[in-house]
Formats: C-alpha cells, structure tokens, sequence
C-alpha cells in the first residue's frame, strides 16, 4: 500500500448518532481530509435526506457507510483503537493522547493495518464497556469556559491531524528511509478480545479474579496490553500458557 493510501485504513466510527445532520457534516468532514472509511453503530437515523443534505457532495461516502449493531462489529478487523473523550478525569487512569500525538499513532499502524477512531454519543459520550474497547483516548483540548465541541467539529480536528501527520511523514521519507517506518504485523482488536475472555476464565479457575467482586482488574489489564503491540506470534504463546495453565489446574 502507497502511505498516501494509508488514510484509507483510518475508520472513522460513530456511535448511536441522534441527528442525521450529524452523519453528513462528519462525513463531509472526513473528506475534505481525505478519510473515507464510516460505521456508524446503531445511528437514530440512517439513511436520511438530512444527512445527504449536509454531507454537501459527500454522498459517496455515506452510500459506503457501514451500519453494525455493537461496537465491537465496528472494530473487527483493527489494530489500534483510540476512543475520544471530552473528559480529562476519569475513575480509572487513562493513556490520554493529545490530538496530534493520536494522529501520528493512527497514521503509523495505518501504513499496514486497518485502525479505528470512535466518537462517542452526542449528549452522553462513550460508555464504560465501550472505552474498554479502545487502546487510548484522545481529547481535544478545548476552552475550558466553553468545552462543547459538536461532533462533526471534532471529526474534522482528528482528520485534519491525521492528513497532516500523513504529509509530514511523506515529507521526512522523501530523503531517507527510517528503520522505524517498518511497522511489524500486530494483532487485531477482535484477537485481542478472543484473549481477554480466555484470560479472564483463567484467572477465575484459578481464583485470582473474584467473579462476584471484580473490581476493576480486567480494565486495568486491558490498560496493560493497550500499551503493547503484541504481534500474532507473541499472542499465541500467551493463549498457549493459558491452555496449559487450565489444563493443569483440571
């Protein structure tokens, strides 16, 4: 793949829209930046004549929208998926990307790999289940007098980031070719949440994770393996010590 292809590998998902309008600015959005992938989990309302109306000439990507019931059928394939968040403080602590550093991760693992940005619910954002689905989050750091940024504005900012992150990095391939461009294979999202379900029945066999009271120890581990890119290879040796350990253990 030509690296300027590799925004073609940066999906932009939304979850539950509530205003077809929305959908149309977004994928307007995406465009003028070059961005062409959309899922949309559960929208309000889609198809609709709001959204073409205000995709203005964008109508090509909403004809390739695709609709998918859970986040996770939005995610099947990707490698890396940064979440976006409108708050800097949460219960647990997170790996918070500003806009430009999440841009130069997407457009990395974009050059191999198909990667996923998830905008959350107009009114209420992402769920706890659904950031756990995602490697980061990423916020844009707006007024703090005036945080409220629609969301087709915050598609824009991220797409704009990432065409710029893309050119820059065409700029500095131009007269050397860098070691660290060489982006190794790394698993996808779905073979990481094949995992986590496999780790989590062993460490309930083993009674080391309490099923009644679990606290918060699986989000935490997800945290963990969220700053790793594990490639297939290393994958299989850790579901292969997980097999052992429950054979063991009957």
């Amino acid at each position: 793949m030509s690296a300027i292809n590799s925004l073609a590998n940066i999906r932009i998902v939304l979850i539950q829209t509530s205003h077809p309008g929305n959908i149309g600015s977004a994928a307007r959005a995406m465009k003028t930046m070059g961005l062409s992938e959309l899922y949309l989990v559960n929208p309000k309302s889609f198809p609709d004549e709001q959204a073409n109306t205000m995709s203005s000439s964008a109508t090509d990507i909403l004809e390739n929208v695709v609709v998918v019931e859970s986040l996770q059928g939005a995610l099947i394939d990707c490698r890396l998926v940064v979440g976006t968040s409108a708050r800097h403080e949460r219960s647990l602590a997170w790996d918070i990307l500003e806009p430009r550093e999440c841009a130069e991760q997407l457009v990395k693992q974009a050059q191999t790999a198909k990667v996923a940005v998830v905008f959350g619910r107009e009114s209420s954002g992402l769920t706890n289940d659904e950031l756990a689905l995602c490697h980061h989050l990423v916020h844009i750091p707006t007024n703090p007098d005036y945080s409220s940024l629609n969301l087709a504005s915050a598609v824009q900012i991220l797409s704009y980031e990432c065409r710029l992150a893309l050119l820059t990095r065409l700029d500095g391939a131009a007269n050397k070719v860098s070691g660290e461009d060489i982006t190794e294979e790394v698993v996808t999202a779905d073979a990481m949440e094949s995992y986590y379900k496999h780790l989590e029945l062993a460490m309930i066999e083993s009674k080391f994770l309490d099923p009644e009271n679990p606290k918060h120890l699986m989000t935490r581990l997800r945290r963990l393996y969220g700053r790793v890119n594990l490639t297939p290879s290393e994958l299989n040796i850790l579901r292969g010590m997980l097999s052992s350990f429950l054979k063991i253990k009957k």
